[in-house]
């Protein structure tokens, strides 16, 4: 009896208390916006959009690079470039050891993915930013990923196609990191001179830094569903203007209706959507 009453009580809700197995940790979630309760593994089969809702979760880089690629053909360059701490940068923790900690966790050595693939027998440069790594902060280095990625979709005269998510510029490189707006910028002109083709997709969130550069500078813009973007977010700008904002406001719908962006995709039908954009701009 006195053994029985040190089980804890998720012993007991689990089912391990009476022999049960165990459910197994994140096996059902639940969707943020409508609250219906999710097998993980539906989920994931849907790419991980809600099949009541329709809300779209966030998306691991890898992941929507698989998704949107023909399989087997994404090859990366540039993954093995590294953020520096030119200013021994320090807050609660070292920028440094920040960033040791993000890779080992992430798997990943920057917060954008950049390649080449094929999306419907298309080739293009594909550049895709992960949010999970530090917010999808931009800091110099993928300013630069971004800007060798816009040269190799020039010399290759291929189609560039980047998918932003990110909370901005970093802030632990300060002015490097905002320098690279105009960085990024000023090669997207330069390929824009050159007749190259730019297809923007925006995903929840895509704020800061790189809304005012290279994610609302394409030819075409896409977004997901109730994605969030915008320069600065909702709460500060209400704060600022003291005034109600309209409902929906900085969603993907919204600016739509406001025209800062072409088309709102389902993440589900981004693949055809893009690969019908390539034919219709002769590329």
């Amino acid at each position: 009896m006195a053994e029985a009453t040190k089980r804890s009580w998720s012993d007991v809700e689990l089912g391990t208390a009476t022999g049960k197995k165990p459910v197994p940790e994140g096996l059902w979630l639940r969707c943020p916006s409508c609250g219906a309760i999710l097998f993980r593994r539906s989920l994931e089969n849907n790419q991980l959009v809600c099949p009541e809702c329709v809300h779209h979760f966030r998306l691991p880089a890898q992941d929507r690079i698989r998704l949107l690629v023909d399989p087997g053909s994404f090859v990366g360059f540039d993954d093995n470039m590294i953020s520096k701490d030119p200013l021994s940068f320090v807050d609660i923790k070292a920028y440094k050891d920040r960033l040791d900690a993000t890779r080992r966790k992430t798997g990943s050595n920057e917060a954008v993915h950049c390649g080449t693939g094929f999306i419907k027998g298309r080739k293009v440069v594909l550049a895709v930013m992960d949010f999970s790594f530090l917010g999808g902060s931009m800091g110099s280095v993928v300013g630069e990923k971004i800007v060798r990625a816009i040269e190799a979709a020039l010399s290759e005269d291929l189609p560039l196609i980047v998918v932003s998510s990110s909370g901005g510029a970093r802030m632990m490189e300060s002015g490097l990191s905002l320098m690279q707006m105009a960085k990024t910028s000023a090669a997207l002109a330069r390929f824009d001179e050159m007749g190259g083709l730019y297809i923007s997709v925006l995903t929840d969130p895509t704020t800061g830094g790189v809304t005012a550069s290279f994610a609302m500078l394409g030819d075409v813009i896409l977004a997901e569903p109730k994605a969030l973007i915008g320069f600065a977010g909702p709460r500060v700008i209400q704060q600022t203007i003291r005034q109600e904002l309209p409902e929906g406001f900085q969603r993907s719908e919204f600016l739509l209706q406001c025209g800062f962006i072409d088309r709102v995709v389902d993440r589900r039908d981004m693949r055809s959507e893009i690969s019908s954009l390539i034919d219709y701009a002769g590329k």
